[in-house]
């Protein structure tokens, strides 16, 4: 399985995945230690602590009971899911079933999420859910850094006169969001795409599934997005890459961005990338185990 991941470099963050419509999706961002969807969940996604589901159809949401076990298995944390609050009890209804398989439970941590929660990765870094249009229980979600500045009225005071004003409760910062990354998983057009967290993210990861001229109904039906959608998307967005995603076998990477880009301004153009049309990586070495197989039977 891990043979097939690719991985870019975007706006200066390094994005590891695979996406094929109906297959598997899964992008991870190994240094900000998050993970969108789980696909068939590659061991390359093994280390990575939060999983950010965005719906739970097959090809993005089988492997997520293993990704949870495997990390069991060598002794990391449980695995922190973050999925749309409709699937909090059908992931845990999951894991029961699979406990009833195995023997034992595997540890992990679901935390359901609506428009607009967050959840914090770490010190800094936050994730907030947004809605998406897919028909289904379904969320994006960006990765935001969160930074703390000093308020300009407070610039020219001395370290012990801030420390002072602290104490008297006097709020000397503010804080400043840097959406890094908007994940939009499996959706149609929707107002999502007007939120600044999303319209502003340096790197913005879309659907583009269908480009045949005639599919455009059935991009409706299925609530995806058409070539012809991201053209008319992608001028109003000011993400400094985006990167597309979930296209199907019908289309190869070649000829979806022959057609994309007929309908694109040079400016935007440059700033597309589509996911399989990344380096290849090799394959994974498995995972280092702390101890052995017998212990888990």
């Amino acid at each position: 399985m891990a043979e097939h991941l690719v991985e870019h470099t975007l706006a200066g963050i390094r994005l590891v995945g695979y996406s094929l419509a109906g297959e598997e999706s899964v992008v991870a961002a190994p240094e900000l230690n998050v993970c969108f969807d789980v696909g068939k969940a590659p061991s390359e996604i093994l280390s990575v602590d939060h999983v950010l589901l965005s719906h739970g159809h097959m090809d993005h949401a089988a492997g997520l009971a293993y990704y949870l076990s495997q990390r069991n298995f060598v002794g990391n944390a449980p695995g922190c899911v973050l999925a749309p609050a409709a699937l909090e009890q059908p992931i845990r209804n999951l894991l029961r079933v699979w406990c009833e398989l195995e023997g034992h439970m595997t540890p992990a941590v679901v935390v359901p999420m609506r428009p607009g929660d967050e959840h914090a990765v770490r010190k800094g870094l936050v994730v907030r859910a947004f809605a998406v249009n897919h028909g289904v229980p379904a969320l994006g979600y960006a990765v935001i850094d969160v930074r703390h500045k000093l308020r300009p009225e407070f610039i020219d005071k001395s370290g012990p006169e801030l420390v002072a004003l602290k104490k008297q409760g006097v709020e000397i910062q503010y804080a400043l969001e840097v959406p890094l990354i908007a994940y939009c998983g499996d959706t149609a057009e929707g107002a999502y795409l007007e939120l600044d967290m999303v319209r502003r993210a340096k790197v913005l990861i879309l659907e583009c599934t269908f480009f045949d001229p005639e599919h455009v109904k059935r991009a409706r039906a299925g609530y995806h997005l058409h070539a012809r959608d991201v053209a008319r998307i992608l001028p109003r967005m000011e993400n400094e890459r985006v990167l597309l995603t979930h296209v199907t076998r019908r289309t190869s990477v070649r000829e979806a961005k022959a057609t994309l880009t007929k309908m694109l301004s040079p400016a935007d153009a440059e700033r597309i990338q589509f996911l399989m049309d990344g380096k290849r990586r090799r394959a994974a070495p498995p995972p280092a185990f702390i101890k052995d197989a017998a212990d888990r039977e």
